[in-house]
């Protein structure tokens, strides 16, 4: 395998991962803005004190309604959170980020979308929250609800890798989506958690340039 000089124009760049999360338009009836103050308090106290660690009353307090109020949005709590993580999880900014990639040729493009991803993992700052809650307290069971909403968009931006410049191995598209998440969600998780957070002993400007060389190239020299 040949490994390739870090020079791309577009693999030079560390993403900004300090980016203020999307608010999208507020809802314009009483009942929508109700509902809204339901998930928003949902959201804050299910991150704070756990699904279990969360009451119907604690939500309505929260929201500054009667308990009885809820019901007239929500059957039960997991509707609730089924609701919350519909809207906030952060599948809701990446797909869009890798939709809205370009680049003419495979490296470019893969560049242009890992970035966008990064960018948008930014705007979901609990999503490591997000992502406990429903892997310790549901087990992931609401997970292949999710990839059933958002796969069409994550196959779209695999599929136009290859009608770009540059030929792929006939690696399984599914394997390509999977790596390429991956990857891009462990430099993300380890410039918040590790980089960040200890003294730099060498500069890490390079270090998001290097990751896409790995994805796109792995990490053996021409043997």
């Amino acid at each position: 395998m040949t490994t390739k000089t870090v020079s791309s124009k577009k693999t030079n760049k560390t993403p900004k991962l300090s980016v203020a999360p999307v608010i999208p338009d507020g809802p314009a009836t009483k009942g929508e803005r109700t509902r809204a103050a339901i998930v928003d308090a949902a959201y804050q106290l299910f991150l704070r004190n756990g699904y279990h660690g969360t009451s119907m009353r604690d939500i309505a307090e929260t929201a500054g309604i009667a308990l009885g109020g809820i019901y007239n949005h929500f059957g039960t709590k997991e509707d609730i959170y089924v609701a919350m993580v519909a809207e906030r999880h952060p599948f809701m900014n990446i797909v869009p980020a890798l939709q809205s990639a370009s680049g003419e040729s495979v490296e470019e493009l893969v560049s242009d979308a890992a970035t966008r991803m990064i960018i948008a993992l930014g705007q979901s700052q609990d999503m490591v929250g997000l992502m406990f809650i429903e892997q310790v307290e549901f087990s992931g069971k609401h997970v292949s609800q999710l990839l059933k909403q958002y796969y069409p968009g994550f196959k779209e931006f695999v599929e136009r890798l290859n009608l770009v410049r540059g030929p792929l191995r006939p690696i399984p598209m599914p394997v390509l989506l999977r790596a390429f998440i991956g990857l891009f969600f462990s430099y993300y998780m380890t410039e918040r958690l590790i980089v960040e957070r200890q003294p730099s002993k060498h500069p890490h400007h390079d270090d998001f340039a290097y990751f896409v060389e790995i994805y796109l190239h792995g990490v053996l020299a021409e043997g």
